[in-house]
């Protein structure tokens, strides 16, 4: 099975940005992917949040959602849609959700952000508070695609093991990560915490991220990565807009998983709202 990550350098223009995820979602399916990731905000990116909130989308319509749905159906492709705003009953808060469309253009899953970036880096000039205009989801989401089971996580997630130990309970094989990271976390934690989740997982690893300078002022560390469950990095982009593929050997993974049984040996579960598609 062949895999896609699209990195972007996402902004203020819807339409762009849906332009250029259209032509980077064609150049990964002509390369023969059949699962497809798009970045954390790849439609929108206004603010440090998700996009704003008047930009928000009812679940089940809205533009976003329609070129989502129109370009897993035009390239019969399981395309993860990165994030896009939901609407929530909250009128000054949005959920960040990563929706899920099949080959049939027909959406599967959706997961809501579920840990949300509340933080001040080191050097005091980079503050965020998503939770000022993002609401927290609570289910961890995997989706059986028939050729594999995904497991799927957003950016600030990644920093919280137990969400993907969860995902164990349902079979995971690939997890897929649309994320936004900035420069000073990317550089410092980026990598060594996508290797961790693959390696302690014996999962692959789809990373998608943002990289490069956007309208809002940001700068994203981008660094997309696809890597194997032995932690190993099989396909990777420093910065830019772009696409990078990898084929995903699920046969070697089932070997090592049980040649080297470490899921097997845990002694402490975690317990996790779940919900499987």
């Amino acid at each position: 099975m062949q895999v896609a990550a699209i990195q972007m350098a996402s902004g203020a223009n819807l339409s762009a940005n849906l332009l250029e995820a259209e032509r980077l979602i064609a150049e990964a399916a002509a390369s023969g992917a059949g699962l497809v990731v798009l970045p954390e905000n790849f439609g929108l990116m206004l603010t440090p949040g998700i996009g704003g909130v008047a930009a928000a989308e009812p679940e089940g319509q809205g533009v976003i959602q329609d070129f989502l749905a129109e370009q897993a159906l035009r390239h019969r492709i399981w395309l993860v849609g990165g994030t896009l705003p939901l609407r929530t009953l909250e009128p000054s808060r949005a959920y960040a959700a990563t929706l899920v469309y099949s080959p049939a253009g027909e959406r599967v899953a959706r997961y809501d952000k579920m840990h949300l970036f509340d933080a001040e880096l080191e050097t005091g000039r980079e503050r965020y508070h998503e939770s000022t205009d993002i609401k927290a989801g609570s289910r961890v989401v995997c989706v059986d695609t028939g050729a594999c089971c995904i497991g799927l996580a957003i950016g600030y997630d990644l920093r919280f093991p137990e969400l993907f130990r969860a995902m164990l309970d349902r079979g995971v094989q690939v997890i897929v990560i649309p994320a936004m990271f900035t420069v000073p976390t990317g550089r410092a934690h980026w990598e060594t915490l996508l290797r961790a989740r693959a390696i302690e997982n014996l999962s692959f690893v789809v990373a998608a991220a943002q990289g490069g300078y956007h309208i809002n002022g940001r700068e994203t560390y981008g660094h997309s990565m696809i890597i194997d469950p032995w932690g190993t990095i099989i396909s990777w982009r420093e910065r830019g807009n772009g696409v990078i593929t990898a084929k995903i050997d699920l046969d070697r993974q089932s070997m090592l998983r049980r040649s080297f049984p470490s899921i097997d040996h845990r002694r402490l579960k975690c317990a996790a709202p779940m919900e499987d598609v």
